[in-house]
């Protein structure tokens, strides 16, 4: 059961590690360091979209209309991390 709590904890790694790729290239793209009229930026820009909108879409719904400012990625990455508590301080009681 250890090993499958690890694997979660990996899981949730790899989407902190993705949602903070997103959120540093919006503002390269937002501040003009990298232009989406670039083939590879705009395919990344679009993959990491693709990924991360089934996440962002429902909180998206729920969160207000914050005008030009989007939230939604700072709250993904608290639930992130509170899972992550979780999981840590549950370990015990899975050996």
């Amino acid at each position: 059961m250890l090993s499958l709590i690890q694997i979660l904890l990996l899981i949730l790694d790899i989407v902190w590690f993705i949602i903070l790729a997103h959120v540093i290239m919006s503002w390269l793209i937002n501040f003009q360091v990298l232009n989406l009229h670039q083939q590879l930026v705009a395919q990344i820009w679009y993959g990491l979209n693709r990924i991360l909108e089934p996440i962002y879409g429902p909180i998206r719904r729920v969160l207000p209309n914050m005008g030009g400012l989007d939230l939604t990625p700072l709250v993904v990455l608290i639930g992130v991390y509170a899972l992550r508590i979780i999981l840590i301080n549950n370990a015990p009681y899975f050996y």
